[in-house]
């Protein structure tokens, strides 16, 4: 299920209707106190998502003067709960149609399925109906909330009137690969060179404090959720903020790891810290690593760096985003296929529950330099918490997913070669 919120610049967040009914009089009085309580909390917890989503969607601030032209523009962000759990961000910012100066508005989708593209043509039709009056908006969106929400790889069809056009049927599919759906390489390759993209992946595996910089919050965004997603199937479990607000701005002095995304009017404000790695993605950049720590291109072992940029090479100009999608992942997918993907020997299973092996499992790496790599990688959060989910697993269960079966596919080759 989504939610939608519309917000305007000129508020910093709306009220909002109790969600839950007090209690009668005729109800005992313990139950009428926890009712109250229960509707008290939840008011307060939606009117702190409605504070943080107007954050994102003007990380600017909210004080902007009327204009007259204002490009469109689309970007996404993520709400983190109190108990670790994210939720996703989809804002659309336009200038609705009219005349003279007037404040551009966003349109925000809140949900727990990350899916730009699907949600980004929901965008492309509130925008087409903005331009002709706000009341052709909310029929839209309520036909949207009674239509099932697609499954990867299925379409869902809404039929839409527009006056002067007539009923629309409106096609909205998800893309098989469901778990890019919320990714597009294309932005990160066209503001990185290939290498670029390594060292950046290099920095980011070992669990440093990135900070990308860039004006458009469109491009922020997409560069940020590539990088994350170069990280499958690890997670990264630290601070995520892929547009950062002005006022949140000080988040950079944090000690611990971070992806961050940073508009090129607060630079000043990030380029006075250290150990960290600044990556420029403006086209007029002079340098792309603004800051660095310097070791970046050693972090790698060398052998499976040339493996990836060779991989990449192999791509073909002008393909679609889940043809690029399926390029680059498969060749970064594979370089944890070839250092880690032997895990699973190495769990030992009694009473239920697993143990990893850890000095075992290294040992076993014949490359020094990927046993070098490897040993650094144990200590990151992301690699803890990946094996700790596979010590809960039954040793006599289903593995599923894409990278078991490339694992598996990796190891029946080795087999064939031996023989």
């Amino acid at each position: 299920a989504v939610s939608d919120f519309k917000r305007r610049p000129s508020a910093a967040g709306g009220q909002s209707g109790d969600l839950l009914r007090r209690g009668s009089k005729t109800e005992p009085r313990s139950l009428c106190f926890q009712r109250d309580v229960m509707a008290r909390f939840q008011k307060e917890e939606e009117e702190k998502t409605l504070k943080a989503i107007t954050l994102f969607c003007f990380p600017e601030g909210i004080n902007w003067a009327p204009l007259t032209e204002y490009h469109s523009e689309t970007f996404s962000f993520v709400l983190t709960e109190i108990d670790g759990s994210r939720r996703n961000g989809y804002c659309r910012r336009l200038l609705p149609g009219g005349k003279g100066a007037r404040p551009p508005e966003a349109y925000c989708i809140i949900s727990s399925l990350a899916c730009f593209g699907l949600f980004s043509e929901i965008f492309d039709e509130v925008e087409k109906r903005r331009q002709i009056s706000m009341a052709m908006i909310y029929p839209f969106m309520q036909k949207l909330r009674e239509a099932q929400f697609p499954a990867p790889g299925h379409t869902v069809e809404i039929k839409s009137f527009i006056p002067e056009s007539g009923t629309e049927i409106i096609r909205l599919t998800r893309p098989l690969d469901s778990w890019l759906e919320h990714v597009n390489f294309h932005t990160l390759f066209d503001c990185l060179t290939d290498k670029e993209v390594l060292l950046v992946f290099a920095a980011a595996v070992l669990e440093r404090r990135i900070v990308f910089i860039a004006e458009e919050l469109g491009k922020l965004s997409q560069v940020l959720h590539a990088v994350a997603a170069l990280l499958y199937p690890f997670t990264w479990q630290h601070t995520f903020i892929s547009i950062v607000p002005e006022i949140l701005i000080d988040v950079v002095m944090a000690p611990t790891p971070y992806l961050l995304g940073v508009q090129k009017r607060l630079l000043d404000r990030v380029t006075d810290q250290s150990d960290l790695l600044v990556v420029d993605l403006s086209v007029s950049k002079q340098n792309t690593f603004i800051v660095s720590i310097g070791d970046e291109d050693s972090i790698l072992p060398p052998k499976l760096q040339a493996e990836i940029l060779e991989a990449l090479s192999h791509r073909k100009k002008d393909l679609s985003v889940e043809e690029l999608n399926r390029v680059v992942s498969e060749a970064f997918l594979h370089f944890f296929v070839k250092t880690v993907g032997h895990y699973s020997s190495y769990v030992k299973y009694s009473d239920g529950s697993g143990v990893f092996e850890k000095r075992r499992f290294y040992k076993a790496i014949e490359s020094k330099t990927t046993r070098h790599f490897v040993k650094k990688f144990l200590q990151t959060q992301m690699f803890d918490l990946f094996i700790q989910e596979v010590e809960k697993q039954q040793p006599s269960g289903p593995q599923q997913g894409i990278f078991h079966r490339k694992i598996v596919e990796y190891q029946e080759k080795k087999k064939l070669r031996k023989h």
